[in-house]
């Protein structure tokens, strides 16, 4: 058997790539690896970037060592493209070394697969390298997680409040401040309001009427009295980079039998989906426990069918998903989800969705411990927002 050493591999843009940056924890603009070779005593860490940043990615990147592409010049020299001659450098780095294999996570850019190659070097994939390690979460991280629902829920909060004191006027248009109010309207004073407080947020779905029957539909034009609102808000920190995550339904004036009994049944289902997580159990197990409470409560399951009727109301989609540097993470709640461990954040978000009504939405965030979750919201979850 060969003893030359297998090296592992990240690459990418830190400031998009959450993988390498959580383990650098040092953000950037530009094309960055980072590589990881056996040494007497662990691992010899190197970091490979614009020579530009080199000073400030020695006093905060968490590495052994710092260089840049030009440190590590192949004998044909390096390309003027920035991502490539990277590649290049990795590989020269690795052949000095003596590497002839490396274990690469899913997000390695195929440029390095090729030069590395180039270079003699195996290349393989490994699937769930650094995944576990990002699904648990450390003190530290479940501390920015809180933060960052806290925030969020702020959001909510001035979002439904903002639909439920609108005036209704002709036809049952919401005004706000003299004008209608619309998706647009709301959404754009959320983006304000998180703004102010040092989050950024992509397009929040603010979906009213039938648009909410479609579970990511993101709402557009104006909000009618008497029509469930999702509002489903899930910023991230600037400061942090991690997200919120957190969905109410709002209805102005009174509200029908139906949308009662709905988000009746979406309350049990919450419920049910917390009590089932825990450590151990399956991501599938999890969604099992909601989806049986709904079903309990006389709603359906899965997409409607070309010939069910506007009225047939479901559950749509799967009740969660982990959360962090990324809205969505792995595990799924949803069937073949994986085994829970703990310390692993996740949204529990059950949800009823009907074509000629809309639909009706409630999302937390928790954390999985060994004997059950903790919750990070204390948001009300009812559909009065006056």
């Amino acid at each position: 058997m060969s003893s030359l050493p297998t090296a592992s591999i990240c690459a990418g843009i830190p400031a998009i790539n959450n993988t390498l940056y959580r383990r650098i924890q040092f953000s950037v603009g530009d094309p960055t690896v980072l590589i990881e070779v056996p040494a007497e005593k662990g691992t010899h860490s190197l970091l490979l970037l614009r020579d530009v940043e080199i000073e400030r990615a020695k006093k905060f990147a968490k590495v052994d060592q710092v260089g840049c592409p030009a440190d590590f010049t192949p004998e044909g020299g390096l390309s003027g493209d920035r991502e490539t001659a990277t590649a290049q450098a990795s590989a020269e780095y690795l052949r000095r070394q003596g590497v002839k294999s490396v274990v690469a996570d899913r997000s390695l850019p195929l440029i390095y697969a090729k030069f590395l190659g180039l270079a003699g070097i195996e290349v393989s994939c490994d699937e769930n390298l650094w995944v576990v390690e990002r699904r648990q979460k450390s003190e530290v991280e479940i501390e920015h997680l809180r933060e960052a629902q806290r925030v969020t829920e702020q959001a909510i909060q001035y979002a439904c409040e903002m639909i439920a004191k609108a005036e209704a006027r002709s036809g049952g248009v919401l005004y706000h401040d003299g004008a209608p109010l619309t998706s647009e309207r709301v959404r754009t004073s959320v983006d304000v309001f998180l703004l102010k407080r040092g989050f950024t947020t992509p397009t929040a779905i603010i979906a009213g009427g039938p648009a909410g029957a479609d579970c990511h539909n993101h709402g557009a034009g104006e909000l009618l009295t008497e029509s469930p609102v999702i509002v489903d808000i899930f910023p991230r920190s600037q400061e942090t980079r991690y997200n919120g995550d957190c969905t109410r339904t709002v209805v102005h004036g009174s509200v029908s039998d139906d949308i009662k009994a709905m988000h009746a049944a979406v309350r049990e289902a919450i419920v049910a989906g917390k009590q089932a997580t825990k450590a151990g159990v399956t991501g599938e197990d999890v969604h099992v426990a909601t989806i049986g409470m709904l079903q309990a409560n006389g709603f359906d399951i899965g997409l409607p069918g070309e010939d069910d009727p506007d009225f047939y109301c479901a559950m749509t989609c799967g009740t969660g998903h982990g959360i962090g540097l990324e809205v969505h993470e792995p595990p799924l709640l949803d069937f073949k989800g994986p085994t829970l461990l703990a310390g692993e954040a996740l949204t529990i978000e059950p949800g009823l969705y009907r074509r000629d009504l809309g639909g009706v939405r409630i999302e937390d965030m928790v954390v999985v411990t060994p004997d059950g979750c903790l919750d990070l919201n204390e948001l009300h979850d009812g559909l009065d927002w006056t």
